[in-house]
């Protein structure tokens, strides 16, 4: 009778070791799957920003072209150069309007990568600086141009146009960071109140039952702070309780030189993160 035992859970033991063989290649096909998809996103995000890279290179050389072709007619004693300045003008402004537009792309496109791309990073910056010193080089085209009489109005356009496009992403600029500190000025914004039981209720901080903060309370019996600055509030008091939730951890209740109570804040992001209502009972 053992010995059939035994050979029985041997048995068990083998068909449970031929199952597992059976599931591994497809286990083995699935984990290889789900890399091989892993490693052909990255390559197709690669070579997207690649593409688009290799687009503002060109866009630059096309550039590069235009000025040494604007560089030869200035210099030159050819009757219709004004109007070859005029044509490669308006093909730098146009091109570079176009590398404008693909660096944003590609800025955008590493935003949203999962690869860390810290090359084409340091790539993108080069090339916003190179897009900067081309439009100074405008300007000083223009000036040249003026000193030899010959006047091209694209030229006036297009620098006009980047002075617009520095204009507007000022602007843009000064605007974003007037609602980043707004957003933060309210993040950073609480407000506190202590009082005797009698004044908490009367302004129906404190309720009947002794609950607080849960009917239509004076908001402007509270005084506001910033909880960056404001870290320490004196309850001119010898008897002070904290009626909202806070952290015990993050503050302390101190007696000063009169016995008179002070509630400093030691850890202001942890003592309001549970609530930007402060409500002390003082006596």
């Amino acid at each position: 009778m053992k010995k059939f035992l035994f050979v029985a859970a041997a048995l068990a033991v083998l068909a449970t070791s031929c199952e597992n063989e059976r599931r591994t290649p497809v286990e083995d096909t699935t984990t290889r799957d789900s890399l091989q998809s892993i490693i052909d996103q990255k390559d197709n995000e690669i070579n997207d920003m690649m593409t688009t890279l290799n687009q503002i290179q060109e866009g630059f050389r096309e550039i590069a072209l235009a000025e040494n072709r604007v560089s030869i007619a200035k210099d030159g004693e050819r009757t219709d150069k004004a109007q070859q300045i005029r044509e490669n003008i308006q093909i730098i402004s146009n091109t570079m309007k176009s590398n404008r537009e693909l660096i944003e792309k590609l800025r955008q496109q590493l935003r949203e990568s999962s690869v860390k791309a810290d090359g084409l990073k340091e790539a993108l910056e080069s090339m916003v600086k190179q897009l900067e010193d081309k439009d100074k080089q405008l300007v000083q085209l223009r000036s040249e141009l003026d000193s030899k009489d010959i006047h091209i109005a694209e030229l006036d356009e297009t620098i006009n146009n980047l002075n617009s496009n520095v204009e507007d992403l000022t602007a843009e600029s000064k605007e974003k960071t007037n609602t980043i500190n707004a957003q933060d000025k309210q993040l950073n914004t609480a407000w506190f109140v202590f009082g005797t039981k009698k004044e908490l209720k009367e302004q129906h901080i404190l309720d009947s039952g002794d609950r607080v903060l849960q009917s239509n309370f004076n908001n402007s019996y509270f005084t506001k702070i910033d909880i960056r600055v404001d870290k320490e509030i004196k309850l001119y008091s010898k008897s002070a309780r904290l009626l909202t939730m806070h952290p015990s951890s993050s503050y302390t209740l101190q007696q000063d030189a009169n016995k008179q109570y002070i509630l400093r804040i030691t850890n202001p992001q942890l003592f309001w993160s549970t609530s930007k209502y402060l409500v002390i009972l003082v006596k």
